[in-house]
């Protein structure tokens, strides 16, 4: 009889073992698909990637509207939640997103925290500053403030190629504008298209601001997970291919930069390794 036991009880504890095997190899992807619903996070007040419309109070841009069509591909419900810029990558890390959809552009330091899709978009980092001042070139802003978002790559990329400049972030982009109007700071940083909003605002206000010709940077800008998730990221790759494919992506595109916005450009970036680009970049 107590050997009878033993023998049942070594099988029970096989069986348990094996289930429990088979939950911890459960990736995030089976999570989610279980749940039914992804959770995609953009940034919540940096236009027109993901920003509070002001007379619908809804969250809109470029990166929600990715984060709907990712997750219509997926076939899942989209769970969205906006993250201030500097909350991008902890909000990932931490599992309180499934992806991110924040305009994060591929740097060393970010893909040793996180894991790149595919670039859904490229950009250019760019500075402006005021149109009276003088400044023409990256070389002119030696031993002046420029001024980007706490948290950005607008701001890494400052620090390490605007030599002699004195690179300050405050929290979001919009306080440096003011400190730029201001007089506080001599320029900003940040991606070229948030720079021509704030350029057709200066108009407006009375005080031209003029955008320098030479980037900083060239964003290769791909959605993030959690490191360890392969199936959730090829799930994702596969999505912004069948985007692209469909030229839903390149329709997003027009929305928000192209035709159909303020900025009135023109796609010229390809769905590809975001981290390969990038990489191949600073090859050059």
């Amino acid at each position: 009889m107590q050997q009878k036991f033993v023998k049942i009880f070594a099988a029970g504890a096989i069986f348990v073992s094996a289930a429990w095997a088979g939950h911890a190899a459960a990736g995030q992807l089976d999570d989610i698909k279980a749940r039914g619903t992804v959770v995609c996070g953009t940034q919540n007040a940096s236009s027109p990637y993901g920003y509070q419309d002001p007379a619908t109070r809804q969250y809109v841009g470029y990166d929600v509207d990715m984060c709907k069509a990712i997750a219509s591909q997926m076939g899942l419900k989209l769970q969205h939640k906006p993250v201030s810029t500097e909350a991008r990558i902890p909000e990932v890390k931490m599992g309180r997103v499934d992806m991110m959809a924040g305009a994060v552009a591929w740097l060393p330091k970010r893909a040793e925290q996180v894991d790149f899709s595919d670039q859904y978009l490229q950009g250019y980092i760019k500075v402006l500053v005021g149109a009276d001042s003088g400044i023409k070139t990256l070389a002119d802003l030696k031993g002046k403030k420029v001024c980007a978002s706490s948290g950005s790559s607008s701001a890494a990329i400052a620090q390490r190629v605007l030599e002699g400049a004195n690179v300050l972030t405050f929290q979001n982009i919009s306080q440096c504008y003011v400190g730029l109007q201001s007089g506080k700071v001599a320029a900003m940083t940040a991606g070229e298209l948030v720079l021509r909003r704030f350029l057709n605002d200066s108009l407006k206000d009375g005080k031209p601001a003029a955008l320098l010709d030479e980037p900083t940077y060239t964003e290769h800008i791909g959605i993030i997970v959690k490191q360890g998730e392969p199936e959730l990221l090829a799930a994702i790759n596969q999505a912004i291919a069948s985007l692209d494919q469909s030229g839903e992506l390149t329709k997003i595109y027009d929305k928000w930069m192209g035709q159909g916005s303020i900025y009135k450009m023109a796609r010229d970036f390809k769905v590809e390794s975001a981290a390969a680009a990038a990489q191949a970049d600073a090859a050059k």
